[in-house]
């Protein structure tokens, strides 16, 4: 007798080729109307489910896992973060966690070196002139904004994705620095080019430009505090394409509404979807809407990822993208 398919439950809409995959291996159920689940509706998923399918944006805390039915096993991320799990909680239960690290490293690293070139160079100010119609002609003083060949780059958390942007960085004749939990090896910073700094304070104080790359823990909350945020140099950029959190948002608002920082890059934000009014209406702030993953291949990949994982646990194996809170 054939054994029966295990029960996935599939948070939001996922790649076309990705879902008839998923239908094709097990008994999935998909929102065909990829609007976000509410919590009551997460609780039904976890009492039914064998398998749990979230994305990033849907929050698997305590409350929910604590009421998960005796069938689940396994909640595998559509993500690389899995902040919005509550990987302590599930693991004392016995629900495996994975995640789809690696497939998105190239995708964000792209759209970071897209934000650090655009900011300085005013992209979304020039747009918006000629948006409006008020382009008048070329002039020699008119639009300047800043090279960034020369620059110091000033990277925050230099794990896959940093490097991949230092990487990017270096071809464009920046300076690599970079503060770590843990200084990387004397290979990869030669390759690099790259400065360490034990000290984030000492590094923000003496950057052109600060791109943030690290997950969002408890320890890293607003790690760029008004505090810290205060430390840049007045003429210098932020661009975070992380996670919202890691930045005191208001405090940055505040700091460009002043002046006392020369511009900004966000795709992501504290309080996402929201948006903080100030940051919207600052002229030298480029602001996307969470997309710096968001290319085709890249979600077909994460998707790929998902179902390995799926299958390599209900075969019986652990899965190759387990996510263990002592990992966190």
């Amino acid at each position: 007798m054939a054994r029966k398919k295990p029960l996935v439950v599939v948070t939001r809409r996922l790649p076309d080729v990705v879902e008839t995959r998923m239908r094709e291996l097990f008994e999935t159920r998909l929102n065909t109307e990829d609007r976000p689940l509410t919590q009551a509706e997460l609780v039904e998923a976890v009492k039914t489910a064998d398998v749990l399918v979230p994305t990033v944006t849907d929050r698997i805390d305590a409350g929910v896992l604590s009421q998960a039915g005796p069938n689940l096993r396994l909640v595998a991320n559509f993500g690389n973060g899995v902040d919005n799990i509550d990987v302590d909680t599930a693991t004392a239960r016995g629900i495996t966690v994975t995640n789809t690290p690696g497939v998105l490293t190239e995708d964000t690293a792209d759209m970071t070196m897209a934000l650090i070139l655009s900011v300085p160079r005013r992209l979304a100010e020039g747009i918006a002139v000629i948006e409006k119609g008020e382009w008048h002609g070329w002039s020699p003083t008119w639009m300047l904004g800043h090279r960034i060949s020369g620059k110091r780059l000033g990277i925050i958390g230099m794990g896959r994705i940093g490097q991949a942007v230092a990487r990017r960085a270096l071809a464009f004749g920046m300076s690599i620095h970079y503060h770590n939990r843990r200084r990387l090896g004397a290979e990869v910073e030669e390759r690099l080019e790259a400065t360490w700094w034990e000290s984030l304070d000492q590094m923000l104080a003496r950057m052109d430009v600060i791109s943030v790359h690290c997950p969002h823990t408890p320890g890293t909350y607003h790690l760029l505090s008004a505090r810290r945020l205060k430390l840049m140099k007045k003429d210098a950029y932020l661009v975070n394409t992380a996670r919202g959190e890691v930045v005191d948002e208001n405090a940055l608002a505040r700091m460009l509404e002043a002046g006392d920082l020369a511009g900004a890059g966000l795709d992501v934000f504290e309080h996402e979807p929201a948006v903080n009014p100030k940051l919207a209406k600052a002229p030298n702030v480029v602001l996307l809407p969470h997309m710096g993953s968001a290319t085709i291949e890249g979600r077909v990949d994460m998707g790929e990822k998902v179902i390995i994982n799926i299958k390599t646990f209900m075969d019986g194996h652990r899965p190759p993208d387990r996510v263990l809170p002592s990992m966190l």
